[in-house]
């Protein structure tokens, strides 16, 4: 050995230390590949059953994809979903905060709502709203069992529109509720006893402390409920309000051209429901930083289906 080359490290009983790195192989899961090439074969089957079908009428789908009356009722669609959706966030998080409170008689009134709009069908509720003239003919404002200031034909108050949102929107505040609850509850008891300690109110601690943390939980439910309304507002069909349903089954209670069309409304229902997924999964991605589920989602997606590890940039550590 040259006296330029340096001595080999040693353990302290004067053995040498082999300095090559340890190779670690990651496991191969070979069933996975297998599993893979079974359901890209399947796929490409349905597909391609699906794309040769000539009675699916591709030609009439392509038609009517964009026809005004489509459109109408998509936009009808989309503006049911976005209001009832804000008539359910709002009644839900007010019927948790009853649902929690201390006073038997508020959270006692929660629970008989929610109890009443989860165990009876929503398009039971939709059918009622809309013929609640039969049992109330007007509604009014005025002193219980005193003078009346101000009342309604409840026929011209409640239209298809009003019915439809108010079946909708109170019947998700109730399954928002519990979605509320269970994120406030999430939150550890110590923090509220802090906040206590500190002279915040209970308001105060719910906008400040709690709300903010039971975002987490309350986020992916919410996202899973509006892409749900958005499939439910079809329910409307039982009282004729004009949405994307209804505007497909004029369509083709006219023409006959009954499965084009229903593809038509699929393939919107699909399109609408995967731009809602995305933005959830952003929302979601947001509220995850700097949690352990923020570093799950960054693994490799090759290394998480295929149990590979492609160059070196693997969330393990090790080559």
């Amino acid at each position: 050995m040259s006296s330029s080359e340096a001595p080999p490290e040693a353990l302290p009983d004067g053995a040498p230390i082999d300095a090559e790195p340890i190779k670690a192989v990651p496991v191969r899961h070979y069933g996975r590949w297998v599993a893979g090439v079974v359901i890209l074969f399947l796929a490409f089957i349905v597909i391609r059953s699906v794309i040769t079908n000539d009675a699916l009428q591709w030609p009439v789908v392509g038609d009517y994809l964009f026809d005004d009356r489509v459109l109408r009722g998509l936009q009808n669609t989309l503006i049911l979903t976005v209001i009832s959706m804000l008539i359910g966030i709002v009644g839900g998080i007010l019927l948790a905060v009853m649902r929690l409170s201390p006073n038997p008689l508020m959270s006692g009134a929660a629970g008989i709502y929610i109890w009443l709009f989860r165990g009876t069908p929503l398009i039971t509720q939709l059918v009622i709203w809309n013929f609640l003239a039969l049992a109330y003919p007007r509604l009014g404002l005025g002193i219980p069992f005193g003078p009346e200031f101000v009342s309604w034909d409840t026929n011209q108050l409640i239209t298809q529109f009003t019915a439809s949102l108010l079946g909708l929107g109170l019947n998700e505040a109730a399954y928002m509720a519990e979605i509320v609850r269970g994120g406030i509850q999430s939150v550890d008891g110590g923090q509220l006893e802090a906040a206590s300690a500190l002279g915040m109110s209970r308001t105060k601690t719910l906008r400040r402390i709690v709300l903010p943390q039971a975002m987490r939980v309350i986020i992916p439910p919410t996202g899973n409920e509006t892409i749900s309304m958005l499939k439910t507002t079809s329910l409307v069909v039982a009282i004729g309000y004009f949405e994307l349903m209804v505007a497909v089954q004029t369509i083709y209670s006219q023409n006959y051209k009954t499965v084009p069309l229903l593809i038509v409304a699929a393939a919107w229902y699909l399109f609408m429901t995967s731009v809602l997924t995305l933005v959830q999964m952003q929302i979601e991605k947001r509220f995850a930083r700097g949690t352990s589920r923020d570093v799950a989602t960054k693994s490799r997606w090759a290394a998480r289906m295929l149990g590979f590890r492609f160059g070196s940039g693997s969330s393990g550590g090790g080559r």
